[in-house]
This record gives structure tokens, sequence and C-alpha cells, in this order.
């Protein structure tokens, strides 16, 4: 489980995200919850409000006097949790076959193949180019070779993948763009979870960042005109990122290398060895900033053609939010 699939997850349950939107108007004993969400059974609810406030997602209240209560109260790990459900519900409308509900089947299986696919680095590989079966198991040693047809499977199945024009004998999958704007809720996990979920969840990795900037950045389009090349980079000197990998073997950049050609994007590469002469640097809190809300005052950014790095930096959100078949 990477960064962002533990919050992920918890939001594809059945019944996480009614519980706790059920209680944003204030707190609710549990004979009014379960009349709220209706249908549940009850010691099915108990036990997910048990599981709810053990994550510290929901706070239990006793209030004195006649007749004794006790209430259950929304914790801003809850409201946080929430904000990664409101992520995966706009990613999930945005999906290729028509719009998908939250917590219905289609929407588990879409989000059980993402969390699947970046648990595993799989997102990573195939984020960089096209991939057969055979080549992802080459490049992901710690899975096994069913283990690996099982995630593509669910990924074509989910549509989050599709079958590339290829030479040989192997069939390369592509990732559909629907998948790359997957981000958006990634980002918005990962940021609860580095916020709130610190001792439940893994911290970002190196891997973690550079997929983040391979999905998004090829999405992005940019006015006519714009040409150049550019770094995107998350400095992880002092961060737990840093402190989670070792100096000698990991250098303190993480991103990629951008080249962009009037307004298109024609190459992203996680390779930083020279200096492009035009970058923006910021911490993994800024970057999250930036992707999900789209605020860049807490990125650096300098070089030859400032203007080239501020349009790719705003143009990762307005691409991550924008409907595929909407009008650029």
């Amino acid at each position: 489980m990477r960064a962002g699939g533990t919050a992920l997850s918890l939001c594809a349950g059945p019944l996480t995200v009614p519980i706790l939107r059920a209680h944003t108007s204030g707190p609710l004993r549990f004979p009014e919850l379960r009349e709220r969400i209706g249908g549940a059974a009850q010691t099915t609810l108990r036990s997910q409000v048990g599981a709810l406030r053990e994550l510290g997602a929901l706070v239990k209240r006793e209030r004195g006097g006649m007749p004794y209560t006790v209430e259950n109260e929304l914790t801003e790990v809850g409201r946080a949790v929430l904000l990664v459900a409101d992520a995966l519900e706009a990613w999930l409308e945005r999906a290729p076959q028509g719009s998908i509900s939250l917590g219905s089947e289609p929407a588990k299986a879409a989000i059980r193949a993402l969390v699947g696919a970046w648990g595993s680095t799989m997102l990573r590989a195939l984020a960089a180019r096209p991939l057969s079966l055979t080549e992802l198991d080459a490049l992901i040693p710690d899975l096994s070779y069913p283990g690996i047809e099982r995630r593509l499977a669910a990924m074509r199945a989910a549509r989050q993948v599709e079958q590339a024009p290829g030479q040989g004998s192997g069939r390369p999958y592509a990732l559909t763009s629907w998948l790359r704007q997957a981000v958006a809720p990634i980002a918005v996990a990962g940021r609860c979870e580095c916020r709130h979920l610190a001792g439940e969840a893994e911290v970002l990795t190196r891997i973690d960042i550079e997929a983040a900037f391979l999905l998004s950045v090829p999405l992005v389009r940019l006015p006519e005109g714009h040409s150049g090349e550019c770094l995107l980079a998350v400095d992880t000197s002092g961060s737990e990122l840093g402190a989670a990998e070792s100096e000698q073997t990991h250098p303190r950049l993480a991103g990629v290398r951008v080249a962009v050609e009037d307004g298109r994007v024609v190459s992203c590469v996680s390779r930083l060895e020279s200096d492009p002469g035009t970058w923006v640097l910021g911490t993994v809190e800024a970057w999250l900033d930036a992707f999900i809300e789209g605020r860049l005052g807490g990125l650096r950014i300098g070089g030859e053609d400032p203007d080239l790095v501020r349009s790719l930096a705003a143009g990762v959100h307005d691409s991550l939010y924008t409907r595929l078949d909407a009008p650029k």
C-alpha cells in the first residue's frame, strides 16, 4: 500500500462515506445515524462506526443528564477523508464509460484497480511508456507474473488501460487519459494521510513523486507558441521523504524534465542529469497544493523562461479537473 492507498481504499467501502457525511451537520446518536443511513445491518453499522473511531475520523462524546446519551462527532480526520471522497467522485464522474456513482460496484472495482496499480508501481511504469505484460514482469520483480496479470486485467475491465500499437508478439498497454487524471484523488489522499494518518499509512517516496508528474504532465495543453525545456522538481532535503531515503543513493531532487513544442508536451522523463535552464521547485506540500488547488505561491520558479514553467505548473491542476471531452 503506497501513500494515498489507505485513504482511497477507505472511501471505496460502502458505508464509510455515508456515515461520515451523515455527521457533517452535527453529532449523532447511533439510532439517529441508523435512521439516516438506512438499509445497513445494525452490527455492520456499529462495526464500521467503531473502525472510524479507531481511525480518528469520529470521536465519541458522552452527554450527561437524563437520559444519558452517547454521540459520535466528525473530526478533522473525518473531514479530510471526505475531501478524498469528493475527489474520487469528481474523477469517477469523468469515466469514459459514463459517470460512476461512488459506493457502487463499478466504483469499487475502479478504485481497487487504481489502488492495485498505484501500490504495485505498475502505474509508475506505464506512466512512462506503453508496456506489455512481459515487460511489466521484468520491471516489477516484487510482484509475480500472475499478480501483474490480475492487476492489468482489472485495469482493462475498468477502462483504465487500452491496447497500444506495438511490434512483435507482445501487446503493449497504455494508460487512458482518464486514469492519468486519477492523480487528483491520489494527491488528495496522499495529503490526507500526510497530515492526519501518519501512523496508519506510508510516507511519499521518490517513485510516488515521479509517478504523479509522469501521469499528469502529458495531459497539459498550453497556448500555441510555448516551447522549451524545463524541470519540475520536489526538493526532498529536510522532508520526511529525504529522511526516509538514503542521501547517498537518492539525490535531493525528484521530478521530471519536460520538453514543450508549440504548446504540446512532447517529452516527460524522470532523468534529471542536466540543467534545463528553466525550473520550478517546491516541497511535497507545496506541490500538493499546486496539484489539488492550483496554488503556486509555495513554488520557486526561475531560469530563462519562467512563464513556461508557471504555465505548466498551473496547467497540471487544470488538466486534472477538466472533463476529457470538454473544449480546451
